[in-house]
């Protein structure tokens, strides 16, 4: 790549970044530390700490990504372990339904969770068929553990980003380090905590730092439990004062913050040290089979934690295909006209419209800023380059409500891009919002592709007078054109069904994407959670296509798509 070109491609992505990643931010930051004199001050800062409501926020949504986050581990490594070095029954089946959670934003399937658990759900219904409570007997489970239901909920649906890690950093293991061990008498779980756990760290927390900050900055999934002790659903009510009430920019300052805060500290502690390991020939490793009774215990182990983990989903679909379900075990009767409004709907069929138009207009952004960004960090000798490597992933270390709010602050009556506000038409904030967001996806796809490829192939067309640019469109596109169709594929999925951006920005009826109809339905009375949970099956069965294309197309390594 010329250095000329290198140095456009660098100042224009530079340039982008600026606008539309860093100057959001610091709108919230003068929004929360700025008077209205314009001085610094840190009153607002101090008075949102010193209220115990927004104090208690704080804690218990830092308290909610510890738990999602630990749940979501003790569920992923095992199952990460045993799909490594082991064979048993249904291996390549089970392999690819552990991914299934991933085809459904987590407040969907609390829809579902809360139809289970209600007051008047399934399993209280079952409790008083079994006798065990006499009839007319209720209780809300949720009510009474909203908390650990709102962890659960967000770790079944996001145990896979910690899955896809672990497993792709134990396949890079050389079983010669795991063997040596053994061979001095360092066997089981000794050897696992001693040398296997050490050296999937930096895989383990690529997978748990995005899960945290999900869990952190989740927004979907406690509306929809009605636990608003959390941060990000008090950022979320106070979006109607944000003309004139400072305390939501420091509210999310504050987020921000924790995030880059809790990241960097994870990154010091655990991110910093790398293991070098020979190569995999020096030992013939690889899983390897059981005894039939340990084998069907692997298979158990995987469908019972599959079966818990789409548990959700399985109450959204049966939700989506009810007339009524309450005080039963499972619906009274069945029905495809949910399915049928959901796709003619005033509400739903421009929102999915909508979504279509939003997220392939990203995609096509991402795709090019993606190949863009790849190439000059690959290929070329900029200096500074590897800064807009950092640049191109650290929107993966920024929640999504944070940017979101920060769009919403920087188009406010009277800022410079006012022409933007969302009030009037959110479009082009949701497009640069969804691609800013899903733009690391692609870096890293075309990274991986542009690393696998070998340079001395666009040398050889460049020496037979193929311009610079030419070779690499020519040549090299092609040639990682799987790479390029896996990360777009991810990008266009993620931003059908992106949360937090959608409710926030999206204002007016008109320009609602999926995700904000779907909340608006669930709180519609009569059919309404029918309907949006019709339109949640929908959602599943589009994303889950998507993920198992991805799935074909790179195998273990789809899980570098998930690291900051």
């Amino acid at each position: 790549m010329s250095h000329t070109l290198a140095r456009v491609v660098f100042a224009c992505t530079a340039a982008f970044f600026a606008v539309f990643f860093v100057w959001p931010i610091a709108q919230i930051l003068q929004g929360g530390f700025l008077d209205a004199d314009g001085h610094f001050t840190a009153s607002f800062l101090t008075a949102l700490l010193a209220d115990p409501t927004y104090r208690d926020g704080l804690v218990n949504s830092f308290l909610l990504a510890c738990a999602a986050t630990t749940l979501a581990l003790l569920l992923a490594l095992p199952l990460a372990f045993l799909s490594d070095r082991f064979l048993f029954p249904g291996k390549a089946l089970l392999g690819a339904l552990v991914l299934v959670p991933m085809i459904l934003p987590p407040f969907v399937g609390a829809i579902g969770i809360r139809q289970i658990f209600g007051q008047y759900g399934a399993l209280n219904a079952l409790i008083i068929h079994l006798g065990l409570r006499p009839t007319g007997w209720t209780f809300d489970w949720l009510a009474a553990h909203q908390f650990w239901g709102v962890a659960l909920v967000e770790a079944l649906a996001l145990y896979p980003i910690i899955y896809l890690n672990a497993v792709a950093a134990l396949a890079n293991i050389d079983p010669a380090m795991e063997e040596a061990a053994q061979n001095l008498g360092c066997t089981g779980f000794r050897r696992f905590r001693r040398i296997t756990l050490p050296l999937i760290q930096p895989g383990l927390f690529a997978g748990g730092t995005i899960v945290f900050i999900w869990a952190f900055t989740e927004l979907g999934t406690p509306l929809i439990f009605d636990y608003s002790r959390v941060t990000s659903v008090q950022i979320y009510y106070g979006l109607r004062d944000i003309g004139g009430n400072p305390f939501p920019y420091a509210l999310v300052a504050l987020m921000l913050a924790g995030s880059v805060a809790i990241y960097a500290v994870g990154k010091g502690l655990f991110g910093r040290e790398g293991h070098a390991m020979l190569a995999r020939a020096t030992s013939t490793g690889g899983p390897r089979a059981l005894p039939r009774g340990r084998a069907w215990l692997c298979t158990a182990a995987f469908a019972g934690v599959i079966g818990l983990a789409i548990l959700p989903h399985a109450g959204v679909v049966l939700v989506a295909f009810s007339r009524e379900w309450y005080a039963t075990i499972l619906p009274p009767a069945y029905t495809l006209d949910n399915f049928r409004l959901a796709l003619g709907h005033d509400l739903t069929v421009p929102a999915i419209a909508n979504s279509l138009k939003f997220a392939s207009l990203s995609t096509v952004v991402d795709v090019v800023l993606g190949i863009a960004i790849a190439y000059v960090v690959v290929r070329s000798r900029l200096a500074g380059r590897q800064i807009l490597d950092f640049l191109a992933m650290l929107p993966l270390a920024v929640p999504g409500l944070v940017l979101a709010f920060g769009y919403l602050a920087m188009a406010q009556e009277g800022r410079f891009f006012a022409f933007l506000n969302p009030a009037r038409n959110p479009t082009i904030l949701l497009i640069l919002a969804y691609s800013v967001r899903r733009l690391p996806y692609v870096v890293r796809a075309a990274a991986a592709g542009f690393q696998q490829t070998s340079e001395t192939l666009e040398e050889a067309a460049q020496n037979l007078g193929c311009p610079p640019l030419k070779a690499m469109v020519k040549v090299t596109l092609p040639l990682i054109a799987a790479n390029l169709i896996a990360g777009g594929l991810l990008a266009f999925s993620f931003a059908m069904l992106e949360v937090s951006d959608s409710l926030v920005l999206a204002q007016k009826q008109a320009f609602y994407p999926i995700t904000k109809a779907i909340m608006e339905l669930f709180q519609l009375l009569g059919d309404g959670k029918f309907i949006a949970s019709a339109l949640g099956v929908w959602a599943m069965l589009f994303l889950g296509l998507t993920i198992a294309a991805l799935s074909a197309l790179l195998g273990r390594k789809l899980g570098a798509l998930f690291r900051v």
